[in-house]
C-alpha cells in the first residue's frame, strides 16, 4: 500500500510539474505591455490605471496610449471624481504610474482635435506617433490591453 501511495504521489507531481514551472517562469519574467485607453467611462479609466500600476509593481514596463476623452487624464487641468476604495482619480493613478517608470502618450489625433496643446500635458507625457505605436502593437513580445 505504501508503494502504491508513493507511485500515486510521484505521478501527481509529474502531472503538475509543467504547470508549476510555467507559473514560476511567468512570475519572474519582466514583460513590456501596451495599454490603450480610449474610454470616457470613469470606472473603466480607473480600472485601466489600477491594472497598469499593478503590472508596473509586478515588474512590467508599462506604456499607456491615451486616446479620445481618455487623453484628458494627461492634462494639467484634469479633474474628476475620486474612485473608491482608495479615493483617487484615474489622473492621479496615471501620475503614480509615471513615477513608477511607466510611459504615457496621447494619441496623435488628440491635441489637433482639441483645444489643448503639448504645454497643457503633465510632465512626462508625450505625443504618440503612428509608426512607433504600430511597432509596439505588432511586437510579438509586447502584450496589448485595450480599455
Amino acid at each position: 500500500m505504501i508503494k502504491s501511495f508513493k507511485a500515486l504521489a510521484a505521478a501527481a507531481l509529474i502531472a503538475v510539474a509543467p504547470f508549476s514551472v510555467h507559473a514560476d517562469n511567468h512570475k519572474g519574467a519582466i514583460e513590456e505591455v501596451l495599454v490603450i485607453l480610449s474610454s470616457d467611462s470613469l470606472q473603466t479609466q480607473g480600472m485601466a490605471m489600477v491594472l497598469s500600476n499593478t503590472m508596473a509593481e509586478q515588474g512590467a514596463k508599462v506604456n499607456v496610449l491615451l486616446c479620445d476623452k481618455a487623453g484628458d487624464l494627461a492634462l494639467k487641468s484634469y479633474e474628476a471624481p475620486a474612485l473608491k476604495p482608495k479615493d483617487v482619480t484615474p489622473g492621479q493613478m496615471l501620475r503614480g504610474l509615471l513615477k513608477k517608470g511607466g510611459e504615457a502618450k496621447v494619441c496623435a489625433l488628440y491635441l489637433p482635435n482639441s483645444d489643448y496643446s503639448k504645454d497643457d500635458l503633465i510632465d512626462g507625457v508625450g505625443v504618440a506617433m503612428p509608426p512607433e505605436m504600430a511597432g509596439q502593437m505588432l511586437n510579438e513580445e509586447m502584450r496589448t490591453f485595450t480599455f
